[in-house]
């Protein structure tokens, strides 16, 4: 991590020194040489080193940065359209320079001819904006970029590796859980319009990874709908991501239970909620929210579901939202016992339930949402890259 942020300092130190210096300067050159020296020591221990900058956080690899958390450049970058840096173990000092001189390009809104842009562009070093990436949409008027490919295989892959976390070490990693949650609000904004990307579900004993992600996509759109800010909607997401995580305590043969399910069976999975908030609120202090909805998520308005309570009281409003998107994306997927139903027949279901299970306003700012933007849901597979705005 140490020279991680060691590389970015340099980096910001030489794009500086470039805005000072002309071509050829010896503090220019000083600048780049020393920028090139810290990236060979990431590339030492790193072979393929990838940054992404997320509103007010630099990320590396998965794990955000904090000794950069209030790094001027982050925000500098990201408004120019480079959100996202990768390296690999061939990139020379010639191209780290071109990247430079891109960069300065764009922060100073400098044309460059688009033919010379070609003949610089880095070989081993790619950049461009996070989401729905393709090579035309990291264009600019005069400015070509390298194209960057975006799929939800490593925010696959980090809950799974979080769920075995919980599981053997009975510890939520917290950071993990932020930065896939960012990652996931960066993949929903293209260029042009919003994108809702659902995993489709490629195994059964897969759901609950496939189905915390899709649920945190669509509290967030949803939270997003009506109205509210940033910092509440990646908290709602959080509490979408891990709504389920009590389910890694119920034995494999219950969770994947192809046949009906006896008493015992449903005495057993009806513990997850508990479960999941009881994980959630002995691992991390700031994710109260998140162990409310864990707790409620399977409450209904009417007072149904469970956990049941002794007195009767209004759930959480993010909870009331996760719930909707729940059951949206539980219908929505195949399972063992029964074919996924299409998404016309959900939003019935949603809206005839609406005042009983569902909340009335989250129910139909649910549906009126899903009506209004079904352009922009999208079912992928991990590995697929996310279609083009």
């Amino acid at each position: 991590m140490s020279e991680a942020v060691a590389f970015l300092t340099a980096l910001a130190q030489a794009l500086s020194a470039l805005a000072l210096y002309p071509t050829g300067h010896a503090s220019r050159e000083r600048a780049i040489d020393g920028a090139y020296q810290h990236l060979l020591d990431l590339l030492a221990r790193d072979a393929s080193p990838e940054f992404s900058f997320l509103e007010d956080e630099v990320v590396y690899g998965a794990r955000p940065l904090r000794e950069l958390r209030d790094w001027d450049w982050n925000k500098r970058l990201s408004d120019v359209g480079i959100q996202r840096l990768q390296f690999d173990a061939t990139t020379t000092r010639p191209e780290l320079e071109d990247f430079l001189d891109e960069t300065m390009a764009r922060l100073t809104l400098k044309a460059i001819d688009t033919a010379e842009a070609r003949q610089m562009r880095p070989s081993g070093i790619r950049f461009g904006v996070l989401g729905i990436r393709g090579a035309d949409e990291l264009q600019t008027d005069e400015i070509t970029t390298a194209s960057l490919s975006y799929s939800l295989r490593d925010e696959a892959e980090t809950i799974r590796w979080l769920h075995r976390e919980v599981t053997e070490k009975n510890e939520l990693p917290l950071v993990e859980a932020e930065t896939v949650v960012r990652s996931l609000a960066v993949a929903m904004h293209g260029d042009e319009q919003m994108l809702m990307p659902l995993l489709k579900l490629r195994h059964y004993d897969e759901y609950t990874t496939t189905h915390s992600l899709n649920v945190s996509v669509l509290t967030m759109a949803l939270a997003e709908w009506l109205g509210l800010g940033d910092r509440d909607v990646r908290a709602f997401g959080i509490a979408g991501l891990l709504h389920d995580l009590g389910k890694v305590r119920i034995p494999y043969e219950v969770l994947h239970k192809t046949g009906t399910f006896t008493d015992d069976d449903r005495r057993v999975m009806s513990r997850h909620p508990a479960e999941g908030a009881n994980i959630i609120i002995t691992s991390a202090t700031d994710l109260d929210l998140a162990a409310v909805v864990a707790y409620e998520h399977h409450i209904m308005i009417n007072g149904g579901g469970y956990p049941s309570y002794r007195f009767k009281r209004k759930t959480h409003r993010a909870s009331r939202l996760v719930h909707v998107c729940d059951v949206y994306d539980a219908l929505r997927s195949d399972r063992p016992y029964r074919d996924a139903w299409p998404p016309g027949k959900v939003l019935a279901y949603i809206e005839e339930r609406s005042g009983h299970e569902f909340e009335g306003e989250a129910a139909h700012a649910f549906t009126r949402m899903m009506r209004e933007w079904e352009p922009q849901v999208t079912e992928v597979e991990e590995d697929e890259p996310l279609p083009q705005s």
